[in-house]
């Protein structure tokens, strides 16, 4: 007996092949054979539910029947590649092992700086759950571990590539202007009165005499500066363009190389800052960007050649779609 018919078999006695009430109501199906294996109508509606309570659309989506056909179909198609790449992982032995989902999964959650238990909740919010999305992390490593070994090793990138990847993308490495700062950081809650106010712009004066006095700018940051960088003397290093609070880059961009400001007011509180140094923009020298530019280049020559060898999957399978 082949396997599907065992699974066919199997499937009828749990109850799993389409079961018909008293008024022929299908509960499920198959809706497509992938060389061994099926794909049930309850699997698709699953992934089709979750995937519209991801995007918000589902009270939307699920009233129009001709857009939900489309949408279906599409996740099907989806979950057919998956069919293809897990059974192909499987015979090359590269199928993401536990310990490989839950790394990655420590590291989403250290990153994103919640805990197990929160990242739940938000999962659930969304129609899924954390094994849930512990399965797609594994579907994501398993596709990336067959990369790895029947596309990736097959990609060849040239010196010429290269240059032209360089000389049509000249927008993406052109640097900007920095400056780099030291800074005072005198912090005012949200909340305060305007008495309060008052008394921190009092300080933060107090400290800017002592700097025009000759106080060390490294050591009065070091002992009333209230911002990040208060331990290294202020030193905040090179800032471009953009990042800053606009208040502060204004005036950080107008001043010259060893000039100190005045008092800044911004949203968070007063700033005293002194410009150590400025560099302008250019364009970086493409020796400083080859290996970003190679791993561009790679990871588009990756996807075009997943592609391709997925179609060549599907054309030499069989698959019987029943939808």
């Amino acid at each position: 007996m082949s396997l599907i018919r065992k699974m066919l078999s199997v499937m009828a006695i749990v109850g799993v092949l389409p079961i018909m009430t008293a008024h022929a109501t299908i509960v499920d199906r198959i809706v497509a054979v992938v060389n061994d294996e099926i794909i049930t109508l309850s699997e698709l509606n699953s992934n089709t539910e979750v995937y519209l309570s991801r995007i918000g659309k589902k009270k939307e989506l699920g009233q129009n029947a001709k857009v939900m056909n489309q949408l279906r179909g599409m996740i099907l198609n989806t979950l057919i590649e998956k069919k293809l790449i897990d059974q192909e992982a499987k015979k090359l032995g590269v199928v993401a092992t536990d310990t490989e989902v839950a790394d990655m999964m420590a590291d989403l959650l250290k990153k994103k700086n919640i805990s197990r238990e929160q990242f739940e909740e938000q999962v659930v919010a969304q129609g899924s759950s954390v094994e849930a999305y512990e399965a797609e992390i594994k579907d994501h490593l398993t596709k990336m571990n067959l990369m790895g070994k029947e596309i990736k090793p097959k990609i060849t990138i040239s010196k010429i590539e290269i240059g032209n990847y360089y000389r049509t993308h000249r927008d993406e490495y052109e640097g900007k202007a920095a400056v780099r700062i030291k800074q005072i950081l005198i912090l005012v809650p949200k909340d305060a009165d305007a008495e309060t106010r008052q008394a921190k712009r009092n300080h933060a004066e107090d400290i800017l005499q002592r700097l025009q006095r000759g106080e060390s700018f490294q050591v009065l940051a070091v002992e009333y500066s209230e911002g990040s960088a208060a331990n290294a003397g202020g030193d905040v290093g090179y800032v471009e363009k953009g990042l800053m609070m606009p208040a502060v880059e204004a005036v950080a961009f107008s001043l010259d190389i060893g000039a100190t400001s005045g008092i800044i007011k911004s949203p968070v509180g007063f700033h005293i800052i002194r410009v150590t140094d400025k560099r302008g923009a250019g364009i970086k020298p493409i020796e400083s960007v080859r290996s970003e530019i190679i791993g561009k280049i790679g990871d588009e020559k990756v996807e075009v050649k997943f592609n391709e060898w997925l179609k060549e999957q599907k054309e030499k399978s069989h698959i019987d779609i029943r939808l």
